[in-house]
């Protein structure tokens, strides 16, 4: 992997027919040994993209809505990624895909494209995303490879990532609301490209241990669905993150993620269905 952008590399896809790519998924994109969901939807997102500029769309199109079902969990490796264009128009356009491994379909997305928000909002409410810090606080905690967390969620080695210690009460063995504060930034060369940016906030929309370790309860929780809406594109820096839930069934629990970045601004907006670990 390369040190400077590896986010780049992770969604950098290779043409190999009319409506057919392929990427290479690295190890440090995953969350255990399967490969992190947010990722997932970030590579679907970024052959949507290519798929519908090779069609004639605006070369200043980016994916405003990812959604993507989970039907398999592939490891890291080659993964395939099909394409079909199912609308261009003037401001809207829809590209379907399929991400696979070995044959076997692991994400069906459906990505809607065209040129995000650039002016100020005409109205907002202030999420709580917005009260924190634009940089990490000095007490938060730095997620590293060596970390407890770092060894579970490998993202660490590829990205800075911070834990809110307000919110991260599943560090300690202590119980909270299911909601967890986090600043991560991409490495300084993915910063400096829009495209790479734009999908790394995507996959930011994914990137909190689930929240109801803050209730005790840990393991694998799969994603089944996940949606990300892209507001707009993300200025260079940190990103505030805030997973919530509000309910927590006895199989299944939602967890909406706010990305914020460096500005104030909502660049990405998430909600999935998840599964609660057994």
């Amino acid at each position: 992997m390369t040190v400077d952008h590896p986010f780049r590399d992770l969604t950098a896809i290779t043409a190999v027919g009319a409506a057919t790519w392929t990427a290479h998924i690295d190890p440090t994109w995953t969350i255990g040994p399967k490969v992190h969901g947010g990722c997932m939807l970030a590579v679907s997102a970024a052959a949507a993209r290519r798929a519908a500029i090779a069609a004639d769309a605006d070369p200043t199109i980016q994916p405003l809505a990812v959604s993507s079902s989970f039907v398999a969990a592939p490891d890291p490796g080659d993964v395939e990624i099909t394409t079909a264009v199912r609308k261009m128009g003037k401001q809207v356009s829809v590209v379907e895909t399929e991400l696979s491994q070995g044959g076997r379909v692991a994400v069906r997305s459906s990505v809607t494209l065209g040129v995000p928000d650039h002016d100020e909002p005409r109205y907002t409410v202030p999420h709580s995303a917005t009260g924190m810090t634009p940089e990490p606080a000095t007490d938060a905690i730095v997620v590293t490879p060596d970390h407890p967390m770092g060894q579970i969620v490998k993202l660490s080695g590829a990205t800075d990532m911070s834990l809110d210690a307000a919110t991260g009460h599943f560090l300690t063995g202590a119980q909270g609301e299911p909601r967890i504060g986090m600043w991560v930034r991409p490495r300084p060369a993915d910063r400096e490209d829009v495209d790479t940016s734009v999908l790394f906030a995507l996959m930011a929309g994914d990137i909190s241990a689930p929240v109801v370790m803050n209730r005790g309860v840990f393991g694998w929780a799969p994603t089944v669905q996940l949606t990300a809406y892209l507001r707009r594109i993300p200025e260079p820096g940190w990103l505030r993150v805030v997973a919530e839930s509000t309910v927590l069934g006895q199989t299944w629990f939602e967890e909406d993620h706010t990305v914020v970045d460096v500005t104030g601004a909502v660049v990405v907006q998430s909600r999935q269905l998840a599964m609660l670990p057994r």
